[in-house]
């Protein structure tokens, strides 16, 4: 799966490679639904009361793989740089036990397209094949580069932030460089909002809260000697809170039309794909934090809340359940072009979950 790195809703190779795989297992113990390029597995239980879920996701990024491994990205320009095919794999470790392990409840195994953008688990909660076998409650993983192999990470409450894309155009009057009096200059207008923006967290924000605004692009003029006609700025905002989310807005538009007035230009603002916080079910998650220790299948780490992203934050807002760390040590974070998650950590995965689920589904 790490040599076919596809980006969100075009998952065509990786939909046809694990359907294949699906496709050796017993058949008579599985029911499989497709949703876009997504999967939903349900193995039926013994007796069941419930439905418990488990979600995957599935898609790359476009980023050039520098890793030198030997299965390296077959797809020019694209790679998993998040681990989710690392989550597939301990996915499909989980589901295959199960099909040979009944349990009382029934199990649903839900492989997710495009966590990385637009964003799949919205969607995907809203349509029919979804709400035909919607669980009862639902659990995810995500992988850590910076935590050891054998250890997993988690609190009760928030541990991802609430996102939002952020792109802003900028339209002046463009003009030759010698004559800057005759045109409205959209380099120099999107280089004071970069500034300005940063005051918002400093200024804006209570400094007890979290919250975090960064430009990582800015686009703008076509020649050293022509002055810009437009100018494009793109980013991201990062919040703990939604009031937070929607006080950083505020003060975006307010900065952008003070923009606006002071350079004689038009700005249009782009808010892109937004992502709920992941919220951990408090109960739910006290209850896991007790088994681990208890059965001492892995190294528990109580972390602190992140600024990452995660659209499985849409699932837990309407279904109990929370997401959890695991340890894969890398010298190279998420999204980088070197990352190598330690795979010795799949295994380690795949026992927890295979217990832990098999606990929750014969209560």
């Amino acid at each position: 799966m790490h040599q076919i790195p596809e980006i969100g809703f075009a998952e065509f190779k990786t939909q046809a490679f694990l359907l294949q795989y699906l496709s050796t297992l017993t058949q008579e113990r599985m029911v499989i639904k497709t949703w876009k390029t997504g999967i939903l597995v349900r193995i039926p239980g013994r007796n069941p009361k419930r439905c418990i879920g488990y979600r995957t996701d599935m898609d790359g990024l476009p980023i050039s793989e520098e890793t030198g491994l030997p299965f390296q990205s077959h797809h020019s320009g694209y790679m998993h740089a998040c681990g989710h095919d690392l989550h597939m794999a301990i996915a499909l470790g989980v589901l295959t036990h199960f099909v040979d392990h009944p349990v009382q409840d029934d199990l649903i195994f839900i492989f997710q397209p495009a966590e990385e953008g637009p964003g799949g688990a919205l969607p995907l909660l809203e349509s029919r094949e979804f709400q035909e076998w919607r669980p009862d409650m639902i659990f995810a993983l995500h992988i850590a580069p910076e935590y050891p192999v054998g250890s997993i990470a988690i609190k009760p409450g928030i541990l991802f932030a609430n996102t939002s894309e952020l792109f802003i155009d900028l339209t002046g009057k463009g003009g030759h460089a010698a004559f800057p009096h005759h045109a409205n200059d959209m380099v120099i207008a999107a280089a004071h909002l970069a500034t300005q923006l940063q005051s918002i967290i400093s200024r804006n924000i209570n400094p007890l809260d979290s919250a975090v605004i960064t430009i990582g692009k800015i686009t703008g003029g076509t020649k050293q000697n022509v002055i810009a006609e437009k100018s494009r700025l793109e980013g991201t905002i990062r919040t703990l809170s939604m009031d937070s989310m929607k006080k950083v807005k505020s003060r975006i538009e307010a900065l952008v039309h003070g923009i606006e007035t002071g350079f004689e230009c038009r700005a249009e603002i782009d808010y892109g794909s937004n992502y709920c916080q992941v919220y951990n079910n408090e109960d739910l998650t006290k209850e896991f934090i007790n088994w681990v220790n208890e059965e001492k299948v892995a190294e528990l780490i109580k972390c602190q809340e992140a600024m990452t992203g995660e659209d499985f934050g849409y699932l837990l807002r309407e279904i109990p359940g929370f997401m959890f760390w695991l340890g894969t040590e890398s010298p190279f974070g998420l999204h980088h072009s070197k990352i190598q998650p330690g795979e010795e950590a799949i295994p380690i995965a795949i026992q927890l979950l295979t217990r832990y689920l098999t606990k929750k589904a014969n209560e």
